[in-house]
């Protein structure tokens, strides 16, 4: 309801969209050269030190960042935890798989920025920053970061369903979601690659793989070796819900393209993933990435600036957290009534 009655003003109002979409005229490339000057190398080498002796941690960094950009922007209302009187997006039902290593390493960062530069960058830079880091240290596209982006005073998880895709959505459902976001179906199927590193837990697939449907014990679309494999490491997984596949079976620890050529496999874990190949919207835009790693690799770096600058704030609509899990003014009277639009 919160984003359907923002179009109805834009609509009434179209003032109101330029000044959306303009809001990220204020970052900049060189944000922090005179304020602090050390911010890149800082953030370069928190974050190779994490990556190397955590090596999910590139993949995990990448899935927070997309779900903190999706619900109200790119303003670190993700890393927010919760208290007694707000739950933070954070403990939505759909973050709460969310790696703690993602977490870990923006603190890091935070915690090494602040000793050298306090008070001057936002914990949403750092995240921004550390994400195209940790892609490109695992072999991915460098894409350009402006920076000057300020943290979120509200992070509510009432607001996180609805802009997140599930694994059991329909494809038209998650294209209709990016499109309310201003992507279009290409640029869908680009941030879907990122799929290419990280994991995902059993319960995000055990309906592919146990009872699914009367028919077949395993989704058909599955390879079907491929599902035996996941059935022997899921059998237990009532018992441990911690127990999780790689997205890219193959090459699982590098940023590269297989996630596509698997999906033309029948390789892809989620069922989400797997319509892709299959749905006549987003089927030419798997072959042509699996077909072409540069034509994935420059289609990603291209929507993942678009993402961020995502409905960032700036100026007097957010602040620099002196910490990045809780707001500068715990009794700000914005912090916890918001709506993500």
């Amino acid at each position: 309801m919160a984003a359907m009655a923002f179009w109805i003003l834009v609509l009434l109002f179209p003032s109101l969209a330029l000044s959306a979409e303009e809001s990220h005229e204020e970052l900049s490339n060189d944000y922090y050269n005179k304020t602090c000057p050390q911010f890149k190398t800082i953030v370069q080498q928190i974050i190779t030190d994490k990556q190397l002796e955590f090596p999910t941690t590139a993949a995990g960094t990448l899935r927070v960042f997309f779900h903190d950009c999706m619900v109200g922007g790119c303003d670190a209302s993700l890393l927010i935890t919760s208290n007694s009187f707000n739950q933070a997006e954070r403990d939505a039902d759909i973050n709460l798989s969310l790696p703690g290593d993602a977490f870990d390493v923006v603190i890091r960062a935070k915690t090494a920025l602040e000793l050298q530069c306090p008070g001057v960058v936002s914990c949403a830079d750092i995240l921004a920053e550390a994400t195209r880091d940790l892609v490109s240290m695992v072999g991915g596209p460098f894409y350009n970061v402006p920076l000057g982006r300020k943290d979120s005073l509200v992070s509510n998880s009432i607001d996180v369903e609805g802009h997140i895709a599930r694994p059991n959505m329909s494809m038209s459902q998650i294209i209709d979601m990016f499109t309310a976001k201003g992507f279009d179906v290409k640029e869908m199927v680009a941030l879907m690659g990122a799929h290419t590193i990280g994991f995902s837990h059993c319960t995000e697939f055990s309906n592919r793989i146990f009872n699914f449907d009367n028919k077949s014990e395993i989704d058909p679309s599955l390879n079907p070796e491929y599902a035996q494999g996941l059935r022997k490491l899921c059998a237990d997984y009532q018992k441990n819900q911690q127990i999780a596949a790689f997205n890219d079976v193959m090459t699982p620890g590098k940023f590269d393209n297989m996630y596509f050529l698997n999906l033309q496999k029948g390789l892809g874990l989620l069922a989400s993933d797997q319509l892709l190949a299959t749905d006549p919207r987003t089927k030419s835009f798997v072959d042509l990435y699996a077909a072409n790693q540069t034509a994935f690799f420059d289609d990603f770096s291209r929507v993942m600036e678009k993402v961020n600058v995502y409905q960032v704030k700036t100026g007097k609509d957010g602040e620099v957290r002196r910490r990045c899990d809780s707001f500068n003014n715990p009794n700000h009277p914005n912090v916890g009534n918001g709506s993500a639009v």
